[in-house]
């Protein structure tokens, strides 16, 4: 999966549990997603396309071409 090009932010793994926890030995696997764009960022003076996170986006971080 990619990741973000500012803050290296990637995708997690755990797992899915019930609400109470009551089916502890039916565990199933589940990944949360990071929220990545893939934008045109000025770097170094040209434009260069890469992953960036939704929230390094709003910071202003980074800035779009």
């Amino acid at each position: 999966m990619a990741k973000c090009a500012v803050c290296d932010k990637a995708s997690l793994w755990g797992s899915r549990l019930s609400h109470t926890r009551s089916q502890l030995s039916r565990r199933a696997n589940r990944m949360w997603k990071s929220n990545l764009k893939h934008v045109k960022v000025k770097v170094n003076g040209g434009t260069q396309r890469m992953y960036v996170c939704t929230a390094c986006l709003r910071a202003g971080r980074v800035e779009r071409a």
